[in-house]
């Protein structure tokens, strides 16, 4: 452990992470001027790019996952968040992927943010551990993504 990890207690994926997401927020502060169309193009060059840095396994769950969304709620608008892809409504992350290899975890999460309508009841989950996609699996995500995004 270095001496910076000791006194902040973030890993350096985490600190990653942080430095990303400062560079997001700036981006999104010069977007505020641009087209809609612009703005969504962009997104998904960073989308995009951001899947194509990834290791095989991540990529691929990334792609489908990508397309999943992109079909299912072809009005959400791609980006990162945290350095992760994400598709977002009004200004705001609504969905997101975050890959195994990110903080070197054993699996995939994909994950929903609180402006996703999913309220069900007291309790419900946000995000799901993904290890690999099926049909069903895609499918079960879509209609969260589809309930979500409304």
């Amino acid at each position: 452990m270095d001496r910076t990890e000791e006194t902040t207690n973030f890993t350096a994926e985490e600190r990653q992470a942080m430095k990303d997401r400062a560079k997001e927020t700036r981006a999104a502060r010069s977007r505020k001027k641009k087209d809609p169309e612009e703005i969504r193009r962009e997104g998904e060059a960073e989308v995009r790019a951001k899947l194509a840095e990834l290791p095989d396994a991540d990529r691929e769950l990334g792609e489908r996952l990508h397309a999943m969304v992109t079909e299912t709620a072809p009005h959400l608008v791609p980006r990162t968040y945290y350095g992760m892809p994400a598709w977002g409504k009004d200004g705001k992350v609504l969905c997101f992927f975050q890959p195994a290899s990110k903080f070197k975890v054993r699996y995939a999460t994909f994950g929903f943010e609180t402006i996703a309508n999913l309220d069900d009841g007291n309790i419900w989950p946000t995000s799901y551990a993904v290890t690999k996609l099926d049909d069903d699996d895609v499918a079960f995500l879509a209609e969260l993504v589809r309930r979500a995004a409304n």
